[in-house]
């Protein structure tokens, strides 16, 4: 149990642990008896919903309360007929076979389903496209098979050597125009954008069918269904692809942690009992998310989950997924009435261990599928080794999210001025992290951008945006707001253990928030929409942002810098300043509102040194006080021992980069 021996705070849970781990093992013997592995298992996706057959059709679904099922739909007028009535299993399943000629590709259809007491048209749960009716603005599903398929153009990329440096994305507000984006737009207009950018992994947000636009996609309904008021699923897949033969990695955010509530277009109250799928009695309910709890301890409920992630790898050839909503599922409570400040609070029996073991089943399942995949916990509980691997007694994912860091810089903003901003503290927060896990680091994402919360970039400019972004401006309020957005940026990049993320259009400091439209605000697009075009003028400010994050991840990525530690070289308050070392270059920032310091001394290995980067340059809005072109020497200084001294100009609110120049051999 490596995550013991790096965390020796975890011996007192060794027992639990181990179980934990057995349990995962246990439960993988018994869901693949007779089978040849996990992959064979979560394969419902090739047998239930509907089917193409050589020939016919087939539908099956998986409904043990119902006393009836028949199809109805564009091709019978909606009416029940006992030609396409369903037989019934004894194990809840029941199953219709339909005529070729029957169905056609894009041809509308429900269930009409009985049951004790009741009935009503439900869309099946392992339905695959879900469209909605202009007028009536209910969901019916569709039949989707195209004459053609679908024929992949470009290979995976080489996940053994992506560093993620992730774009979240969402494809519907990523156009400028006052509408519902596609997925053929995004892949037009934005991913070119993406792809310049620098950024090596692509993360699409709500792709799962969900019937309210405003839930950002975390209300899903339809778990197999591509949401169909972005595109196709054939249209999907052209995404995935031109991102694929652009380099990039492509992920998905996975919704496994809840269920909309809605009875007609999701899997609330399927065939009668509210059951089938989850929760009984008052875990049924999220209190905070106002949506459904999945029974993770019912087989066919893991079989439906793990299919899912089967489904998405492989149909659409998504590389992993950012997990959402993981400490809901982790404790009884959801994590709400915890503050995670002692290691039994992670231990206490409180935790949902049904949703641990389908946890540990799903990251075992994506290894299986994609070796290497990527699969992002969004975790705030800070729960010990749940990105470390299932061997070492973890629970699997690639990668966690570091979620203390956006809080942090929102608490430093809002509460603390400049000059009181706490340099070790910073520094900790930005680094530390547990040694058996991969971290992605942060400023901010959706959720900083959301209304009812701020971007750094409002935290820090508010109004002056509408008013002095143009270069002609001139504003202490703007300066202050361009340094600081830089510098918070940069390190926490340049700190990040393993991986980095942003929200699309953070990048150039977008200057509003994010709001669906919702009667609220008389279903207005103009907050849910990215304005590119202030980026693309020259006139505005905005471009200098968006270069400098251009230049700052192409230099993370050609440099690898993420596969390296960090090593302090200097962190102090009075002078508000932080130096550290990674991959052999010397960063330094100084976060000081005024004062700049002259032959500012710091321990460093003899040799010289060249500033290779700096947020102080022009072509990124800085005042241009960095000479890149001198050479630092440094001296020797008894004082620092094996050190030397090399003495440095510092600017006022400037973070830069240093390379040792190599000496060359004398032959």
């Amino acid at each position: 149990m490596k995550i013991i021996e790096h965390d020796p705070w975890l011996k007192p849970f060794t027992g639990i642990i181990n179980q934990r781990k057995e349990r995962i093992d246990q439960r993988e013997k018994e869901l693949t008896l007779n089978l040849d592995g996990l992959d064979a298992f979560a394969t419902g996706h090739l047998y239930f919903g509907l089917q193409r057959m050589p020939d016919g059709w087939v539908l099956r679904e998986w409904a043990p309360h119902a006393d009836s099922i028949h199809l109805v739909g564009d091709f019978n007028n909606w009416r029940s007929e006992d030609a396409y009535a369903f037989t019934q299993n004894n194990m809840g399943h029941w199953q219709l076979e339909i005529p070729r000629d029957a169905l056609h590709h894009t041809d509308q259809y429900k269930l009409r389903i009985t049951w004790p007491g009741g009935g009503g048209d439900r869309i099946p749960a392992w339905t695959q496209r879900v469209v909605q009716q202009e007028d009536t603005k209910l969901f019916n599903a569709q039949v989707w098979s195209p004459e053609s398929p679908y024929v992949w153009k470009h290979a995976y990329p080489d996940l053994s050597r992506i560093q993620p440096l992730v774009y979240e994305a969402h494809v519907g507000m990523a156009t400028e125009k006052h509408n519902v984006g596609t997925f053929r737009e995004f892949r037009e207009e934005i991913l070119p954008r993406v792809v310049k950018a620098g950024y090596n992994t692509l993360q699409l947000m709500a792709i799962q069918e969900h019937p309210y636009y405003g839930s950002f996609g975390y209300h899903v309904s339809n778990f197999f269904a591509v949401s169909s008021r972005f595109g196709t699923p054939t249209e999907l897949k052209e995404l995935v692809d031109a991102a694929h033969g652009e380099g990039l990695a492509v992920i998905m955010d996975l919704v496994h942690s809840h269920a909309v509530k809605n009875e007609l277009e999701g899997p609330g109250n399927y065939a009668g009992d509210p059951h089938q799928f989850f929760q009984k009695g008052d875990r049924r309910n999220h209190v905070a998310w106002d949506s459904l709890c999945f029974d993770y301890g019912k087989n066919e409920v893991i079989h439906f989950l793990l299919s899912n992630v089967h489904y998405w790898l492989t149909e659409f050839h998504f590389d992993g997924f950012r997990f959402d909503g993981i400490t809901s599922m982790l404790y009884l409570d959801h994590g709400l009435s915890r503050d995670f400040t002692s290691y039994e609070l992670y231990f206490d029996g409180g935790q949902d261990e049904d949703a641990i073991t389908y946890m540990g089943l799903a990251n075992r399942l994506i290894q299986k599928v994609k070796p290497g995949g990527i699969s992002i916990a969004e975790d705030m509980s800070g729960y010990p080794g749940l990105a470390a691997p299932l061997e070492w007694g973890g629970i699997g994912f690639s990668h966690r999210l570091a979620m203390g860091i956006p809080d942090y810089w929102i608490k430093t903003i809002k509460e603390r001025s400049d000059e009181n901003w706490n340099m070790g503290e910073l520094y900790h927060e930005l680094t530390s992290k547990r040694e058996d896990e991969q971290t992605i680091g942060y400023a901010e994402s959706h959720d900083q951008a959301l209304v009812g919360d701020k971007t750094i970039i409002f935290r820090l400019m508010d109004k002056e945006m509408y008013w002095h972004m143009d270069k002609q401006s001139e504003s202490l309020v703007i300066d202050r707001g361009m340094a600081l957005h830089k510098m918070i940026r940069f390190i926490t990049a340049a700190t990040s253990g393993n991986g980095y993320l942003t929200f699309m259009g953070n990048e150039f400091g977008h200057p509003e928030w994010i709001d669906f439209p919702r009667e609220g605000n008389s279903w207005s697009y103009h907050y849910a929409r990215r304005q590119w075009s202030l980026m693309d003028n020259p006139e505005l400010r905005y471009h200098f942002l968006g270069d400098f994050d251009r230049t700052m991840i192409r230099f993370i990525d050609e440099n690898r810098l993420l596969t390296d530690p960090c090593y302090p070289v200097k962190t102090d308050q009075q002078d508000l300043l932080i130096a550290f070392t990674r991959k052999g270059f010397l960063f330094v920032f100084n976060f000081h509102p005024n004062a700049s310091y002259t032959d500012y001394g710091l321990a460093v290995d003899a040799g010289k040194y060249q500033v290779v980067f700096t947020t102080d340059d022009a072509l990124f809005g800085g005042f241009e006080r960095v000479e890149r072109s001198v050479v630092h020497r440094s001296i020797p200084e008894r004082s620092f021992g094996l050190k030397h001294r090399l003495n440095l100009y510092l600017p006022a609110r400037t973070g830069m980069v240093l390379k040792k120049i190599p000496i060359p051999r004398v032959r």
